[in-house]
């Protein structure tokens, strides 16, 4: 599999509700750290990221964490 774009070496740091929400592992979407779509044409694929209660968390952006989509520091050696 080919390596993703690096979107931003720090964590997208949000409140979030209930719900679910898609996580760009491409690197590419417009809408970081969530997908836009963007990776049509690769082999990437969105990672579906579901909440029971709202809650604080750090979305990874430089798509090479550990733990997705939740950032591990990894970011932080690129």
């Amino acid at each position: 599999m080919p390596e993703p774009a690096i979107a931003a070496k720090q964590p997208a740091v949000l409140e979030l509700d209930p719900g679910v929400y898609w996580w760009c592992r491409c690197g590419r979407s417009n809408t970081q750290p969530f997908c836009d779509g963007s990776h049509k044409g690769t082999e990437f694929t969105p990672m579906e990221l579901k909440l029971e209660e709202r809650r604080r968390v750090a979305l990874c952006c430089c798509k090479h964490t550990g733990t997705p989509p939740i950032c591990d520091g990894t970011h932080k050696g690129l």
